[in-house]
């Protein structure tokens, strides 16, 4: 069972615009469910393999609606706390290119209040980490001891740590926090924007190789039209283009590409990425791949399922 730990929220993605003469300008918004590390855990399951969530929701409209929403992917909810605060909000501006941009809402919110759970269940296979799950207090640090105790015990490890700038207030903190995690953590998803975040303006690919070198097994960069690539100790082992898609946005294609990358890994039962070579990181990057351009043609996160993966050519 892959567990996927971190933020579920509601994304109040742009719609039809507004009586200009009215609302300035504005377009009405609607809230579509999401959340990095929710949307993994959605990808995971829709493609077939057993995935649970492990966060903190709400009890109001909108968490009712993300547990149902789970319910309905097939996610086991067995590791779900639930608390009568108020849901994360993330309200999200879309550029010329359908890139996503976003305002949060999340000042006493459920998901930033969840705990540790103590082990996780024995079937565990995998863990997956990430986004606001990793930043926000105090439950970036449960997340941290999960990470670092399932880790130890052998557990294939997964972070994307998917930066959302407006909320790290100390951005050289959590650079050295980041990079305390690296020896703990096996698959590295990151974006070459973010990558270079970290890297404070260095090159992605070098970023990745010196990753690597502080102990991450594989480095997975998402590069927008330009595909995905894989970084081992091996050097830049695979590249996979993307697939030419009409893109509706980009909500949620980073997030299909790790749930994906897990759903592979899972159902041909790796636990060790050093022993996957070329032809097998293609696979694996080319299932990725194809997975997010289906979400990316539709609006909002909406990650396919297994059944819509085969039907596409």
């Amino acid at each position: 069972m892959i567990v996927v730990g971190g933020e579920a929220l509601v994304d109040l993605v742009p719609g039809e615009p507004l009586d200009s003469t009215v609302d300035g300008g504005l377009r009405a918004l609607l809230p579509r469910l999401g959340g990095g590390p929710y949307n993994v855990a959605l990808a995971a399951a829709r493609l077939g393999v057993p995935a649970s969530f492990l966060s903190r929701v709400s009890t109001d409209r909108f968490g009712v609606a993300l547990v149902d929403r789970l319910s309905a992917s097939h996610v086991d909810t067995s590791l779900l706390q639930r608390g009568d605060e108020p849901t994360t909000l993330a309200v999200v501006a879309l550029d010329e290119r359908g890139a996503a941009h976003y305002t949060f809402y999340v000042e006493g919110t459920a998901d930033r209040l969840v705990s540790d759970p103590g082990a996780l269940p024995e079937e565990t296979t995998a863990l997956s980490l990430g986004t606001l799950g990793m930043v926000l207090e105090p439950g970036a640090s449960a997340y941290e001891r999960i990470l670092r105790r399932e880790s130890a015990r052998g557990i294939l490890t997964a972070l994307d740590p998917n930066i959302r700038e407006a909320l790290i207030t100390d951005p050289a903190a959590y650079r050295a926090r980041f990079a305390s995690w690296l020896p703990d953590v096996r698959l590295l998803k990151i974006s070459d924007d973010d990558a270079a975040w970290l890297a404070e303006g260095a090159d992605p690919v070098a970023a990745a190789k010196s990753w690597v070198e502080s102990g991450v097994d594989a480095v997975v960069l998402t590069r927008g039209a330009d595909g995905l690539s894989v970084i081992t100790s091996a050097g830049e082992l695979a590249h996979v283009p993307s697939r030419t898609v009409a893109v509706a946005d980009t909500i949620g294609a980073g997030d299909t590409v790790h749930g994906a990358l897990l759903a592979w890994l899972h159902e041909r039962t790796v636990r060790d990425l050093g022993a996957l070579d070329a032809a097998a990181w293609n696979e694996a990057l080319a299932y990725a791949a194809k997975a997010a351009s289906i979400t990316v043609s539709r609006s909002g996160a909406e990650p396919p399922t297994a059944a819509e993966m085969a039907a596409t050519v």
